[in-house]
């Protein structure tokens, strides 16, 4: 599935990764323009994080904004995992129903709060990228 970035998007990626040496797929800004979602290639997460925290802390303060990273991976169960961590999720189950792939995820009870964020911003965030990547087109907390 290919993936269409604009100029700030491909902005972003440049500045995050020459500040992190993480190699970036993706880059959602997202509708206030405040917060950033980058999607790093698996095993980069590490680099991203740095020594004790340091590397997204900087990255976060030279960009201005806040900052999600979530590690891809070509499993698409993996994948909708990393995107709702820190949430604790017991399952995934990938459908599909009336011609549409569908992820039904089992999360902890006093996790689904985090699962879906604040407004709702996580699970569609969430739904957005496991559409960009794994052509999901729903997620629905079971």
């Amino acid at each position: 599935m290919s993936i269409k970035l604009g100029v700030d998007e491909m902005r972003y990626i440049a500045l995050f990764e020459g500040l992190t040496g993480a190699r970036v797929q993706d880059c959602i800004i997202h509708e206030n323009g405040a917060r950033l979602t980058f999607v790093v290639k698996t095993g980069d997460i590490g680099f991203v994080i740095g020594k004790g925290g340091n590397n997204i802390r900087k990255t976060k303060r030279m960009i201005g904004k806040s900052v999600e990273v979530v590690e891809y991976s070509a499993d698409p169960v993996k994948f909708v995992k990393n995107i709702l961590m820190p949430a604790r999720v017991k399952g995934v189950n990938i459908v599909e129903r009336e011609g549409k792939k569908i992820a039904l995820i089992d999360v902890e009870e006093q996790d689904r709060g985090i699962a879906i964020g604040r407004g709702g911003r996580k699970i569609q965030c969430a739904k957005k990228l496991a559409l960009r990547h794994h052509g999901i087109q729903d997620i629905s907390l079971v």
